[in-house]
This record gives C-alpha cells, sequence and structure tokens, in this order.
C-alpha cells in the first residue's frame, strides 16, 4: 500500500483538511478588501508606460513646470465637403469663445484656423486634467460636445486630438474589468460542464480561481503601493484571464490524477494524497516555468512590459498556491459523489486505455518520423504568413475596433491640415538656447510650422508641428532629425516629447525589448526543463517545438488579420507579449505530457511510455487547452486591436500546442529518437524498463 506523508498528507488529512480552508478563508477575508483598490493603483499616464530614459517621459516630467499637471489638448475640427463659408467662421469663433470658459481650460483657446483647401477649421482648446486624471475626461469633452455641435447648416463637428482620444477610449472601457471577468467565468463554467457532465464539479475550480484572483489582486495592490510595482489597466485584465485559465489547468490536471487514484484506492484521502504527490512536481514546474518566464519581462525598458511581469507572476504562484491545498481539500472534503453522475469506483477501467488518445498513440508509433516532419512541414507553412506581419506600431486612430469620434476626426484632419496637426512635437531645453532650438526646428525637414518659446524660469518650451501623421515612418524620421539638429546647439539640453514623440519612444523600445527579452524566456526555460527532466537533448526538443509552434501561430494570425479582419498593422510590442504568452504557457503542455512520458518510460521503456503518457494525459490536456485558449479568447470582446490580436494569438497558439503539437509532434519525436532522448540521464542506457510492465488498473502502488 502505498504511503502518503508530508505536504500532501498534511493538505489532505482527515482533520488538517478543515485547517487549509479555514486559512484560505482568513487570507480572502483579511485581503479581500484590498482586491477593489487596485483600481486606484492603476498608472496609466506616460511615464508608467515609456522606459524613464526615453526623452518623451523627460519632457511629461518637465512639463509640470509649465503647467500643474498634464494638459491634454482638445482639438476641434468643424468640416464642410462644400466648403466653409463666413457663417461658418462666426459660429467657430462663438464657439471659441465659450469653451474658454468649460471647467479645467488650462491657456487661451487657439484658432480658429482654416485649412488650405477652406473645407475645415479647427480650434485647440488646452485641458489641464488636474490630479483627479481620466476620472473627468468624459465630463469635461461631454462639455465640449454640447457646445461644438449646435447645428449650423451642415457643418459637422468632431472632438479629437488627445483629450477627445481619452475620452473615447474612457468611455469604450467603462466597466470592462467587470465584463471581462463575468465572460471568463462564464467561459470556464461551460467547458467544465461540457468536459465532466456534473452539474456540481465545476463549482470548486471556480470558487478556487475566483478566490485566488481576489487574493492575487490584493498582492498587487500591496506591491504598486509599497513596492513601487507598475500596474495598469492592460496588466489587470491579462490577470484576470491568466489566473483562471491557468488555475483551472492545474485544477484539470489534479482532477484527472485523483481519479486514476480512486479508482485504485477505496480511501479518498489515501487517493488525494498519492495523486498530489504524483501531480505536485509537475504542477510546480509548470508553475515556476511560467513565472519566471514572466519575470524575465523586468528586463524590458517599457514600464508597461516590465509591470507585467510580477504581475503575472504573482498570479500564476498564488494559482498554484490554492490548486495544490484549498482545491484538494475542497475535492476531499466533498467526497466521490462531487463527480455524479460518473463517479469513479475502486477497480473500474480508466477510459483513457481504450480512448481516441491511445489509438492515436498507435497510429503515431507505426510511422513516427514521417508523422513529426510532415507536422512540422504543416506549421512551417503556417510561418509564411509572417511576411504579412506589420508590428511597426499602431497609430491610434487604427487602435479602436470601431470608429469613435476622435477618430473620425483625426482622419479628417490629416485630410485637410499637417498631419501632426493637434499633436504637436513638445521640446524642453535651457530658455539661454531658445532661438538656437527655434531655429533648429525651423531647419528641420519634416516639421510644418515652429510656434513662439514659452519661457519658465530658467526653461523653454517650444511647440513644433509635425508635417506627417504621427505614427507613420515619415512622422518617425522627422522626430529622429528633429532631435539630431536641437543636440547640436550648444547649451541647449533638450528633450523633444509630446504625444508623436510617445508614439515613436515606444516603439523604439518595443523593438529594443522584443531582442532581448526572447533570448533571455528561451533560456530560462530551457534550464528549468533540463532541471525536471533531467536531460539535455529532450529540453531542446521541446524548445524547437514551441518555438515553431509561436512562429505558426503568430503567422497565421498575422494573415488573418490583414485577409479576414481587415487589420494593417499591429502594437510594436505584439510579438513579444505573443512570444512571453506562448513559450511560458504553452509549454505547460509538454511538461504535462513529458513529465508522464519520463515517469512511464522508467518502468515500461520510452516508446512504450511515450503511448501510456500520450492515452494518460490526452485528455486532461485538451481540456485544459480548450479552457486556457477560451479564457484568452475572451480578450477578443474588447474594443481594442492590441487586446483582440492579443487574444486571437494566443488562443490560437494554445490549441495549436494541444492538439498539434503535444498530441503529434512531440510524441512523434520522442518515439523517432527513442530512449536518446533522455541523454545524459541513465535512461538512455537502459534500453528494456528497469521494472517489469504491469497493469496500471491492478497495481495500487503506481500512478
Amino acid at each position: 500500500m502505498a504511503r502518503v506523508s508530508g505536504a500532501p498528507k498534511l493538505v489532505c488529512g482527515r482533520w488538517t483538511k478543515w485547517i487549509v480552508v479555514l486559512v484560505w478563508i482568513v487570507l480572502f477575508m483579511g485581503l479581500g478588501s484590498l482586491a477593489g483598490k487596485l483600481t486606484d493603483a492603476q498608472q496609466n499616464d506616460t511615464a508608467a508606460w515609456l522606459p524613464s530614459n526615453a526623452q518623451a517621459t523627460k519632457v511629461s516630467e518637465l512639463q509640470k513646470q509649465f503647467q500643474a499637471t498634464d494638459e491634454f489638448p482638445a482639438v476641434i475640427l468643424y468640416e464642410r465637403a462644400a466648403g466653409t463659408t463666413d457663417a461658418d467662421l462666426a459660429k467657430v469663433k462663438d464657439d471659441a469663445a465659450k469653451l474658454a470658459g468649460v471647467d479645467g481650460v488650462s491657456g487661451p483657446v487657439q484658432g480658429p484656423i482654416a485649412s488650405d483647401d477652406r473645407q475645415a477649421l479647427q480650434i485647440v482648446v488646452p485641458i489641464e486634467m488636474g490630479p483627479v486624471g481620466q476620472l473627468k475626461v468624459v465630463e469635461r469633452v461631454d462639455a465640449i460636445r454640447a457646445i461644438v455641435q449646435n447645428a449650423n447648416n451642415g457643418l459637422n463637428s468632431y472632438v479629437t486630438g488627445p483629450m477627445g482620444f481619452a475620452a473615447d477610449n474612457t468611455e469604450a472601457f467603462e466597466g470592462i474589468d467587470t465584463t471581462l471577468l463575468m465572460a471568463t467565468v462564464a467561459v470556464v463554467i461551460i467547458l467544465l460542464l461540457v468536459i465532466y457532465r456534473s452539474p456540481i464539479l465545476w463549482l470548486l475550480p471556480v470558487i478556487s480561481a475566483g478566490l485566488t484572483l481576489v487574493i492575487a489582486q490584493a498582492v498587487i495592490y500591496l506591491l504598486a503601493e509599497h513596492a513601487g510595482l507598475v500596474v495598469n489597466s492592460q496588466s489587470v485584465a491579462i490577470l484576470t484571464v491568466l489566473v483562471f485559465g491557468v488555475g483551472t489547468d492545474y485544477a484539470l490536471l489534479l482532477i484527472s490524477r485523483y481519479r486514476e487514484e480512486l479508482r485504485v484506492h477505496e480511501d479518498r484521502h489515501e487517493a488525494m494524497g498519492i495523486a498530489l504527490r504524483r501531480s505536485g512536481p509537475t504542477l510546480l514546474a509548470s508553475a515556476a516555468t511560467v513565472a519566471v518566464g514572466m519575470l524575465c519581462l523586468l528586463l524590458a525598458d517599457m514600464n508597461s512590459t516590465k509591470g507585467l511581469g510580477p504581475v503575472a507572476a504573482v498570479g500564476v504562484v498564488i494559482a498554484l498556491a490554492a490548486m495544490v491545498t484549498l482545491f484538494p481539500a475542497l475535492l476531499v472534503i466533498f467526497g466521490r459523489w462531487i463527480f455524479w453522475p460518473s463517479r469513479p469506483k475502486v477497480g473500474s477501467t480508466r477510459p483513457s486505455d481504450r480512448g481516441g488518445w491511445a489509438k492515436l498513440g498507435e497510429r503515431i508509433a507505426k510511422r513516427p518520423r514521417a508523422v513529426w516532419i510532415g507536422t512540422a512541414l504543416v506549421l512551417g507553412v503556417m510561418t509564411v504568413g509572417l511576411t504579412q506581419l506589420n508590428a511597426n506600431g499602431l497609430a491610434f486612430e487604427d487602435s479602436f475596433l470601431d470608429q469613435p469620434p476622435s477618430v473620425t476626426g483625426q482622419k479628417l484632419i490629416n485630410q485637410h491640415f499637417a498631419g501632426g496637426s493637434g499633436q504637436p512635437l513638445i521640446v524642453i531645453g535651457k530658455a539661454s538656447a531658445a532661438s538656437g532650438i527655434q531655429d533648429a526646428l525651423k531647419g528641420t525637414d519634416g516639421i510644418a510650422a515652429v510656434g513662439e518659446p514659452l519661457v519658465k524660469g530658467d526653461l523653454v518650451r517650444i511647440e513644433g508641428t509635425l508635417r506627417d501623421e504621427p505614427g507613420s515612418a515619415a512622422a518617425d524620421t522627422a522626430i529622429d532629425r528633429a532631435r539630431d539638429a536641437v543636440a547640436k546647439v550648444s547649451g541647449a539640453d533638450a528633450n523633444i516629447g509630446g504625444f508623436a514623440a510617445i508614439t515613436h519612444d515606444t516603439n523604439a523600445a518595443n523593438s529594443r525589448d522584443t531582442k532581448v527579452v526572447i533570448p533571455l524566456v528561451l533560456l530560462a526555460v530551457l534550464l528549468i526543463l533540463m532541471l525536471v527532466l533531467r536531460s539535455v537533448l529532450a529540453p531542446v526538443v521541446l524548445i524547437a517545438t514551441v518555438v515553431l509552434s509561436f512562429a505558426a501561430a503568430l503567422g497565421f494570425s498575422a494573415f488573418v488579420f490583414k485577409s479576414v479582419f481587415g487589420f494593417n498593422a499591429s502594437d510594436s510590442g505584439f510579438p513579444l507579449y505573443i512570444f512571453v504568452f506562448l513559450v511560458a504557457v504553452g509549454i505547460d503542455y509538454n511538461i504535462f505530457l513529458v513529465t508522464r512520458i519520463r515517469e512511464e518510460a522508467v518502468r515500461h521503456g520510452t516508446r512504450k511510455g511515450a503511448l501510456i503518457g500520450l492515452s494518460a494525459t490526452g485528455g486532461v490536456i485538451t481540456s485544459a487547452g480548450l479552457v486556457l485558449a477560451a479564457t484568452f479568447a475572451v480578450l477578443t470582446t474588447l474594443p481594442l486591436v492590441l487586446i483582440v490580436q492579443m487574444g486571437f494569438a494566443i488562443a490560437l497558439g494554445i490549441l495549436l500546442d494541444t492538439f498539434v503539437v503535444r498530441s503529434v509532434l512531440a510524441t512523434a519525436l520522442t518515439l523517432d529518437i527513442g530512449p536518446k532522448i533522455w541523454w545524459p540521464s541513465s535512461l538512455t542506457t537502459d534500453p528494456e524498463p528497469v521494472a517489469p510492465a504491469v497493469d496500471r488498473d491492478r497495481d495500487p502502488e503506481r500512478v
């Protein structure tokens, strides 16, 4: 009879299981109130996203010497295709006078400015956000719209520019945290009902994941408040999906091993103890891989990317803790009836022994080399779509799925005015070099206009209007030229920022992070796999399969984005996000499979162990993959192009890992390479099992 001791016995002991549940309830009650404060701890301003050494970040900080807080200009665009009239001009002047009295206006209203084609007029209203930040964005933009949208014989008006963008963005995401959470929970519940066909069992993973999310949010809030962790709306949204997806995956794996043991052991406490002892190392390796992979993001330059790493790692670690303590304790408390109507009985046969995954393994075993080569070729064809990937950054007007008023207005500005109108470059340098800075800007190719110097103390602030649309290659080139020009001005010590420069610096930082972080993630995951599998060759093979899967998912996604969704570009950080999630999270399924194969190889040899491992883990890994893919797919319900692209590509990559890489490619490679895959461990030189093969269902000592 198997003996259970240590942590597994503590978690599922006859009395200690109640203590485990009580501890989690106390944690929930003690930290629950802090979770709700996470929204207030979010930092969505420029400095919280960009690297601290970026010129745009420095300008954002220096701006505070010219104004109390961040200033968001609202650009009002008036347009009449037949040409504006004198009456239109009079209305715009009247609007400008009224707008000066709107709450938050921090300076004189600029304009009206007429376009060269006489079809449009624009005015610029500087709005000081104040300490409440985006809380008053919508309120102030609504006040502006109430003034400018009065009918004037067909004259159309749009509130755009940074203030208009901020308002439309805020409105689009209003209540999105609750919506995302509800959608994620609904998806998990539906899939668990389908997988287990039990009207009750789904409650335990959902309760455990929900409690995990609350505690994770509380811990992250404490880190944000007291350890300087940068948290933003993007990382909070991903945390919700990640905790439910990964937590449910761990629950599914534990349920699978627990059910196996219930078919062998009458005592459910003993069954759970053995299940925990056998599956615990695999779950720990999986969580460590994801957490370490995410923590590699700490080496990114982008503050938003850097902050996502610890947020995701905290979520994964707490999810693991809950799923190896709270969740098994709950399963044991509820007993076998929780599986009703399919309660596992002692002595019953595992469905996996005669199921579809066992048959698939038999087919692969006939010609493993042909199978893995053919599968790799198919994935290789999917990578061709990478030629259509345009990850050079998204212009703001391309960031929404729909077209809010601010986007429509910006597109009209691009038609009638200089591309950078309303989003000027802001140059801040030494006041003593004001004339030199101004001349340098005027002499820069790509700068359409230069404003008058504004001096405050020993600093000067000068605005420059780009000729081309911010985010375009031409605009980026002009920004680089302008920075080179002002850098040559003696004693200027100038930095160039503003919204156009923010876009430029964001793309540059993302490009750097992609080149630096991806190799580090690969190295970290490789080292963990070597420790877990006690092999060199097997981890290299697994890493190669996951990288191929990533390239295939990214390539096919790029094809779909352009040909189906009509997305012509992707955020510059998109490839890095997809890589980290697919390699760190997607490797899970290979860990689940290969650790089981290695376990079986000790008794049955590598080739037979591969077939047993596939049949034993096929159902649970497929279920886990479907749950995780579906939770990430929930991100496609959000109205932002970047988040939709992330949700689609990650979900696709997880499905490829689940149904193709793990079930076909990894299995075929293991069968073809044979015992050598464990090089340099002793399994390489042991072609025969170290113990006679046994019937798993009649051997209570084996899992």
